[in-house]
């Protein structure tokens, strides 16, 4: 169930590095295309560029906030030997929250179902780490 576990954490770690690799690209594109003075990126000031640079930036940033609370969670299921068929699923499901969430936020960028997604993926990880609690104690 481990390596199970495991792969969620991998495919965390490739949703993380696509939205880098895309961010780089739009940002890369703005520069060229003029939206964007290159020594606006010594302060990151990108107020000339468009939403979808923007929301991918800010999608990669979030990247760091949420899932590594996750990220986190599964490093103590493994280090206590908690790792089971209820933790991989609602791994499974933060992690496929998290993927539409990124769909949302750097597609469309649609406000309620980004928000709702968020907020689903926020609860399985407060299940995740509320389950850890109980059975970690």
């Amino acid at each position: 169930m481990e390596k199970w576990l495991l792969l969620t954490v991998f495919a965390q770690v490739v949703l993380t590095s696509v939205v880098m690799v895309l961010m780089g690209r739009r940002r890369f594109k703005a520069a060229r295309n003029k939206q964007i003075n290159m020594a606006a990126f010594q302060t990151m000031d990108l107020r000339g560029a468009d939403q979808q640079v923007i929301a991918t930036g800010r999608n990669f940033d979030n990247q760091f906030q949420m899932p590594m609370l996750y990220l986190f969670s599964v490093l103590f299921i493994l280090q206590f030997g908690l790792a089971d068929l209820t933790f991989l699923l609602l791994g499974t499901a933060f992690v496929l929250l998290r993927i539409a969430h990124t769909v949302v936020h750097i597609g469309s960028n649609t406000l309620r179902p980004r928000f709702r997604l968020f907020v689903l993926g926020c609860v399985v990880l407060w299940v995740i780490w509320g389950r850890l609690l109980l059975l970690a104690l």
